[in-house]
């Protein structure tokens, strides 16, 4: 996560998931900012590996509470891109 930290403490009964790649690569450009709701099947983000756009996906509804990258930053394989807090968003 090129030293960014991606612990975040969550509000009293809120449950967060953080969100990472299932192969390394380049950050292309994000598509979420903190406090942008997401479903399911949603990017956060779009990574160059292998000369190919791969999309890095949320598999969970909520809201996100962090993004740890930026475009040009190398993430490994299950590095958090962003943290969500999980839950029905209004």
């Amino acid at each position: 996560m090129n030293g960014q930290n991606a612990e975040t403490t969550p509000p009293a009964g809120k449950t967060l998931a953080a969100v990472g790649p299932e192969i390394p690569g380049v950050v292309l450009g994000v598509s979420v900012q903190p406090g942008t709701a997401v479903a399911p099947g949603d990017v956060l983000c779009l990574l160059e590996s292998m000369k190919m756009e791969i999309p890095v996906v949320t598999s969970r509804a909520g809201r996100v509470v962090g993004v740890h990258v930026k475009t040009g930053d190398w993430v490994a394989t299950y590095d958090a891109v962003a943290t969500i807090e999980l839950g029905s968003v209004s």
